[in-house]
C-alpha cells in the first residue's frame, strides 16, 4: 500500500512537472518561431465591397502594428429592391478606388445573406485529417448544391475527441462568379468572398472587444441576424415583415433574440444585443430599445473603436465589417473562395535557428565562470587520483567491466521491454475482436499493427481496439464499404504498438 502511494505521488509531481514545462515551453516557442510575416505586426490593405439591395458599400482600409484605420469609404445607390449588376459594381469600385488611390489588388467581395447557405454540421472525429475533402464530398447533402457549383469554406467549431462540429458556409457560384470575371476582366484581383452577416458579427466584436454577440438588422421589409459564440455564427434568424404596426413587428423581432439568447444560456454564454436600425422610424428605434427587455446596444450610437474619415453614424456598416473581417486577424472569418483548402502557415525556420543559436551563445557565456571553477576542481582531483593512481587504474577496470555488463543489462531489459511478441499481438487482437468479425490479412511491424477484414458494425471496432492496453491511436486507414452480400463492413484499420513495462 505505502509503494502504491508513493507511486502515485511520483506520477502526480511528473505530470505537474510535465505541465510547468509546457506552459514554460508554449511562450518561448512562440518568440522562436515568430514570423515577420504574422498577422500581428504585418501591414495590409484592402478594398471591401458590400452588395446589398438597392446599394453598393465600399470601405478602403488598413492595419499597420495590429492597428485598423478606415482610409475612405462610399455607398453608391441604385434601383430598390434589387441588387446592383457586375457592370454596376465594377463602374462604382473603379471610381471609388480612385479617389482613395487604392491599388486594384486584394479587393474582397462581401455577399448578401439571401446568397449564401449557413450550416453546422456534425461528423466523426475520424475525418480529421481529410476534413477538406470530406465537406468537399458531403457538399450537395449539406447544402442545395454540389461542391463543383459553389464557393465554400468552414471551420471546426467543437472538437471533443469523437465528434466534431463544424461551421460551413457556401453559395452558388453561378450567383456570385459574374462578379468577379467582371471585376478581374477590369484589372481588379479577389482576393476573398465573405458573407455580410459575418462581416457585421466582426464589426459587433471589434466594437465591444466580446467575442459572443446577437446581432440583429432590421429595415422597412423585415430582418435578419444571427448569434455569434466565439466569434462564429452559430444560429440564424431572418423574416419579411406582414402589414402590421411597429409594435408587432418588434414582438417579431423579439421572439426571435429571446430564442437566440436562450440558445446561448444553454451554452453558457451571455452575448450581447447590437443592432442596425435601418429602418429609421423613431418609433420603431424606441419600441425596439422597451419592448426587447433586454440591454441593446444601437449600432452607430456609440464608439466603434475604429479611426474613420466621417462620422459613425454615416459609415455604410456592411462595408467596414467586411474590411475588420479582412483586416482584423482575430476575427477569424471565412473565405468562401478558398472552396475548403486552408494553406498551413510555414514555420520561419531561418529566424528561428538564428534565435537558438544566440540562446546558445548566451547560456555558453552564462555557464563559463561555473566551468572555471569546476576545472579548478578537476585539477586537484587528478592531483590526489595521481597519489593513488595503481588504486585508481583497478577501479576504473572494475568501473569499466561494471558499465560494460550494465549496457548489457539494459540492451537486454530494452529489448523486452521495447518489443512486443507477434504471438501477443495475434491473441489480443482474437480477444478483442468480437465473434462477428474476422480479418483477412494482418501486417505487423515494431511499432504497428494494420488489420483489414470484415465486420457487422466497423466502427465498433475502434473503441474496442483502443480500450486494449497493446495499441494507440487506432483509426481508419482508408474508408469502410458495406459489403451488401455480406451483410458486413470491410475496413482497414492500423495503429500503433504500446510500449508495456515488463514486456
Amino acid at each position: 500500500m505505502t509503494e502504491a502511494i508513493a507511486i502515485k505521488k511520483l506520477i502526480s509531481a511528473a505530470s505537474d512537472t510535465g505541465k510547468k514545462l509546457q506552459r514554460l515551453w508554449i511562450p518561448i516557442w512562440r518568440v522562436l518561431s515568430f514570423s515577420p510575416a504574422d498577422d500581428l505586426i504585418s501591414p495590409k490593405k484592402n478594398l471591401s465591397v458590400a452588395i446589398q439591395k438597392g446599394s453598393l458599400s465600399i470601405a478602403y482600409g488598413m492595419r499597420f502594428l495590429s492597428r485598423i484605420t478606415i482610409r475612405g469609404v462610399r455607398e453608391y445607390f441604385f434601383e430598390e429592391g434589387r441588387y446592383p449588376q457586375p457592370r454596376d459594381l465594377v463602374s462604382s469600385l473603379a471610381l471609388a478606388a480612385s479617389e482613395f488611390g487604392a491599388a486594384k489588388k486584394d479587393v474582397v467581395l462581401s455577399i448578401p445573406k439571401a446568397w449564401s447557405v449557413i450550416r453546422t454540421a456534425e461528423f466523426p472525429s475520424t475525418i480529421k485529417e481529410n476534413i477538406s475533402a470530406v465537406i468537399s464530398y458531403e457538399m450537395d447533402r449539406l447544402t442545395p448544391f454540389n461542391s463543383e457549383e459553389a464557393f465554400f469554406d468552414f471551420r471546426v467549431l467543437r472538437d471533443n475527441n469523437e465528434r466534431l462540429t463544424l461551421l460551413i458556409m457556401a453559395a452558388k457560384m453561378e450567383t456570385v462568379r459574374p462578379y468577379i470575371d467582371a471585376l478581374e476582366g477590369d484589372g481588379f484581383s479577389v482576393s476573398g468572398i465573405n458573407v455580410n452577416l459575418s462581416g457585421m458579427g466582426a464589426l459587433c466584436r471589434f466594437m465591444d472587444n466580446m467575442s459572443d454577440h446577437i446581432y440583429v438588422e432590421i429595415d422597412e421589409k423585415g430582418y435578419e441576424g444571427a448569434l455569434f459564440v466565439e466569434g462564429d455564427i452559430t444560429h440564424t434568424i431572418s423574416d419579411n415583415f406582414i402589414a402590421g404596426d411597429d409594435k408587432a413587428k418588434i414582438d417579431k423581432i423579439s421572439e426571435d433574440i429571446r430564442s437566440l439568447m436562450n440558445t446561448a444560456k444553454g451554452q453558457g454564454k451571455s452575448p450581447q444585443v447590437a443592432a442596425l436600425l435601418k429602418d429609421k422610424s423613431p418609433t420603431l428605434r424606441e419600441l425596439f430599445k422597451l419592448r426587447s427587455n433586454l440591454p441593446v446596444k444601437i449600432i452607430g450610437e456609440t464608439d466603434m473603436r475604429l479611426r474613420t474619415p466621417i462620422p459613425y453614424k454615416e459609415i455604410p456598416y456592411a462595408a467596414a465589417g467586411s474590411l475588420i473581417l479582412s483586416l482584423w486577424p482575430k476575427a477569424k472569418g471565412l473565405n468562401l473562395l478558398n472552396r475548403g483548402f486552408h494553406k498551413k502557415q510555414k514555420i520561419p525556420v531561418a529566424l528561428t535557428i538564428i534565435l537558438i543559436l544566440a540562446i546558445a551563445a548566451l547560456s555558453v557565456f552564462y555557464m563559463s565562470a561555473p566551468l572555471r571553477i569546476e576545472k579548478k576542481k578537476l585539477k586537484e582531483i587528478s592531483r590526489q587520483m595521481m597519489e593513488k593512481r595503481e588504486e585508481a587504474k583497478k577501479v576504473v577496470i572494475l568501473g569499466k567491466e561494471a558499465d560494460a555488463l550494465g549496457s548489457e543489462i539494459n540492451i537486454i531489459n530494452s529489448f523486452k521491454k521495447d518489443r512486443l511478441m507477434t504471438l501477443d499481438i495475434i491473441k489480443e487482437l482474437t480477444a478483442v475482436l468480437p465473434r462477428n468479425a474476422w480479418l483477412t490479412r494482418t501486417k505487423i511491424t515494431d511499432t504497428a499493427v494494420e488489420i483489414e477484414g470484415f465486420a457487422v458494425s466497423a466502427t465498433e471496432l475502434l473503441p474496442k481496439l483502443e480500450a486494449s492496453k497493446y495499441f494507440r491511436k487506432v483509426e481508419f486507414s482508408s474508408p469502410t464499404v458495406r459489403d451488401i452480400a455480406m451483410k458486413s463492413d470491410r475496413f482497414t484499420i492500423k495503429m500503433e504498438k504500446e510500449r508495456l513495462e515488463g514486456n
